[in-house]
């Protein structure tokens, strides 16, 4: 048994190496936030270089951590996460040189105005300072957050989880030795290796080290941040994702998106969860959704009016919802399907089960659109478009540090403008206020 002075020692001690690591984050930052766009460009794009020409080590790595999480009973969604093979990384580094092609965020002057007395007002965008982020599983996750914090000026400080640390660990090293290359300080990315949980609080606590703490994770993780944190937190992530077949859908486009929201990646949050259908149309959109999904093996969890709109029907993996099912991300081959007799109730139900994520609406009539446009309340909103595209990748971010569910500072997917804050500047001429 440990006794408490030898805990009170070891805690102490990781205490003062993360510390350390975050002084020397803070340190970096001041350099980074003057450094030109040209350099940040540099590494970034030897960064890109580098996941290219060293996969060797990366997958070595990476397979150490994959055979530890299948032992130790991982589930399918977190291994899906932790997975990286040559097509994984080679889009990561297509990501990175997305992000190096995007216009510098820092020293854009936004709404300069001249005033009558003659003084000069503008806002200048200018970075956080030290990033932090807690995540679990995702090794691209060290890729994405330090590539979006060196090209928007911000030093960071990363804790993956143990389940990924020799991925992670490889990662880092490759990019401060890139970062290095191009002739910015390596400290610019801090790696918290050490993954006693005891860490996490250590860190929540370091609001004068830590601008902004950003959680990648499942819900525990989550709400623990948002709910300790000394410094501001972005927290989201969680989709309970929803698409409405309306009454005046395209049916075949419906069953296409459904399709893909729900099968091209089912283990991520912008994933398809539940489908809601009009009554009007569910007799015929159903048989054509279901046996698409079949195809796929994916299970449904329905209610008793989608169960009979299905029929008996050997080919599809169809069972009774229960209320569980609503407002469930499942993670998986998995959807809920509900039958619904208005836009009204659709609404209603995704106000009342969306987690303020991503949601779609399939209809050709354009009044039901906008007013599905203007009356759901979530970070994304889709019109006859598969929630899957809620991603900084996809809607020309270059990649994303997560996707905010909040409402301040950012919501949705977080690129490189949602990582800096602004200044104001005013210009004057002798001017003094009567």
């Amino acid at each position: 048994m440990i006794s408490k002075d030898k805990s009170a020692k070891a805690t102490a001690k990781m205490t003062e190496e993360v510390t350390v690591k975050a002084k020397a984050a803070r340190a970096a930052s001041r350099l980074l936030s003057r450094m030109s766009a040209d350099v940040k460009n540099r590494a970034l794009l030897n960064i890109a270089a580098a996941l290219e020409s060293q996969q060797a080590p990366i997958l070595k790595a990476n397979q150490g951590d994959y055979a530890a999480a299948q032992k130790d009973g991982m589930n399918d969604a977190m291994l899906d996460r932790l997975l990286l093979d040559p097509k994984r990384l080679a889009g990561m580094a297509e990501d990175v040189r997305r992000v190096a092609a995007l216009p510098d965020p820092v020293g854009e002057s936004l709404d300069m105005n001249t005033l009558p007395n003659g003084l000069m007002v503008s806002k200048r965008r200018v970075p956080l300072g030290v990033i932090a982020s807690i995540y679990e599983s995702r090794p691209n996750v060290t890729v994405d957050i330090s590539v979006l914090c060196l090209k928007s000026g911000n030093a960071c400080l990363l804790r993956g989880g143990k389940e990924s640390l020799k991925s992670n660990t490889a990662l880092v090293n490759l990019i401060r030795d890139a970062i290095g290359q191009a002739g910015m300080t390596p400290e610019v990315v801090q790696f918290v290796d050490n993954t006693d949980r005891a860490l996490v609080d250590v860190i929540l606590g370091m609001k004068e080290h830590i601008d902004l703490i950003i959680p990648r994770g499942g819900t525990g993780l989550i709400n623990f941040v948002k709910e300790n944190a000394a410094m501001p937190a972005i927290t989201g992530g969680v989709g309970v994702c929803h698409t409405y077949v309306d009454s005046a859908a395209d049916l075949d486009k419906a069953s296409n998106i459904i399709f893909n929201a729900k099968v091209q990646r089912p283990t991520v949050c912008n994933a398809l969860d539940t489908v809601l259908v009009h009554s009007d149309v569910a007799t015929k959109c159903l048989p054509l959704v279901a046996n698409a999904l079949a195809v796929a093996g994916v299970e449904l969890h329905c209610d008793g009016r989608a169960l009979s709109a299905l029929g008996p029907n050997p080919g599809i993996e169809a069972m009774p919802a229960n209320e569980d099912d609503w407002g469930r991300e499942f993670l998986s081959l998995t959807a809920a399907v509900k039958v619904v007799d208005s836009l009204d109730e659709a609404l209603e139900h995704i106000e009342t089960y969306g987690s303020g994520h991503s949601e779609a609406i399939i209809t050709e009539d354009y009044s039901a659109a906008m007013r599905f446009l203007d009356e759901v309340d979530a970070a994304a909103v889709f019109v006859n478009a598969s929630t899957r595209f809620t991603d900084g990748s996809q809607l020309g971010l270059g990649a994303e540090v997560g996707i905010s569910t909040q409402k301040f500072h950012a919501r949705g997917p977080m690129g490189l403008r949602e990582l800096t804050s602004y200044k104001w500047v005013i210009m004057g001429n002798g001017q003094v206020r009567e």
